[in-house]
């Protein structure tokens, strides 16, 4: 049998570059070698993409504090036209020739925001995950939550502000909104890079600084005491559910070091101990916001689950993490889906989606 040749794009030009090496580290060694050539596209911190080896693509594999893209390799260049699925050398040489599908493992601005699916889109080459639309609505964590409301799904109070309505930010008018403590973040961006928890109004200043430094607008959120699920989801127009997992940070909210430098910063419960019913109602809510989101192929969906039982829906990610310590792979083996048999799955469903887009009049 032909072997599938499969292009793992990695790194990138956002603030989680080093989480989008170690994801596609794990999926790299994970996926079935037997059934996909593999070839590694890596793009560094300035946006050029690189053909890599496979035996020397990463510099400090092993350390998520120094872990980072080895310089080496041929330029590669994306080419819309004539030449669909090629990816070539900027001199025009085929390089590594025509790809099968593509699996973006890029977290974060410039390749969870819809851009790079734009491009695949334009290059005619079947992609792993959301299409523009629903990669665009998830970065943006506004424009998501706005939808989400309009859909009458429960979540917490929020506000946002862009960079020209700095001035106007007032501790009072936030607090009578949403309460204290909160949370101050960038609208575009993951891995909670650049969020700070406010308690009171001299912590404002240095949180509008931090999330103002990654993107011209932020949301500040609400503060929800209770607990941390998240579930996992696969599939196009008829996603699947994971069972419901359990995030117990040990530090004081699940940041960026407990994500994924610190692995003793947070303990996963999988699966949650929770109701029968609450399991389901978690589900649900799940796939429907994964529907309304447009989101196709995987998603990750984080919830807080308040002590009255009331739950509400934090946000969806459509590229999650798949480190060793990340939760959607995590959800998955529990759920009786193996990391390779998950890969092998999200492969076919780009297939499937792809055939679908090719089949409609242009």
């Amino acid at each position: 049998m032909k072997k599938l040749r499969i292009g793992i794009l990695f790194g990138g030009r956002s603030a989680e570059h080093e989480v989008s090496l170690q994801s596609a580290k794990n999926i790299i060694e994970a996926i079935d070698r037997k059934k996909y050539e593999v070839i590694l596209i890596g793009i560094n911190r300035q946006g050029r993409w690189f053909l890599n080896q496979s035996d020397r693509y990463l510099r400090h594999a092993e350390d998520p504090r120094h872990i980072s893209l080895h310089k080496g390799g041929k330029d590669l260049a994306l080419v819309p036209g004539k030449k669909s699925g090629q990816i070539m050398t900027p001199a025009g040489e085929l390089a590594p020739g025509k790809l099968d599908v593509i699996f973006p493992v890029l977290h974060g601005p410039y390749g969870e925001d819809g851009t790079v699916q734009g491009l695949l889109r334009l290059t005619d080459l079947p992609f792993v995950g959301s299409d523009v639309l629903g990669s665009a609505v998830c970065m943006d964590k506004v424009v998501m939550k706005s939808l989400l409301h309009n859909a009458g799904l429960p979540q917490a109070d929020y506000l946002s502000y862009r960079a020209f309505q700095r001035a106007e930010i007032r501790y009072r008018t936030i607090t009578a909104k949403i309460g204290e403590p909160f949370f101050i973040k960038p609208a575009n961006l993951g891995s909670s890079v650049g969020i700070s928890k406010v308690h009171d109004h001299t912590e404002l200043a240095q949180a509008l600084e931090e999330a103002f430094a990654y993107d011209d607008k932020i949301i500040l959120e609400q503060f929800i005491r209770g607990r941390e699920l998240e579930c996992a989801l696969l599939g196009n127009d008829e996603p699947s559910a994971s069972l419901v997992g359990e995030v117990l940070p040990a530090h004081e909210f699940y940041s960026y070091e407990a994500k994924y430098l610190d692995e003793q910063g947070a303990r996963l419960q999988i699966p949650a101990d929770l109701p029968a019913e609450l399991v389901s109602r978690t589900q649900q809510l799940a796939i429907e916001a994964f529907r309304v989101l447009n989101c196709a192929g995987m998603a990750r969906a984080d919830f807080f689950l308040r002590p009255d039982g009331g739950i509400l829906i934090n946000e969806l990610n459509t590229i999650p993490g798949f480190t060793r310590i990340s939760m959607y792979p995590k959800l998955w083996e529990a759920s009786g889906l193996s990391y390779t048999k998950l890969i092998d799955r999200l492969i076919e469903l780009a297939i499937e989606k792809h055939r679908q887009k090719t089949a409609q009049r242009t």
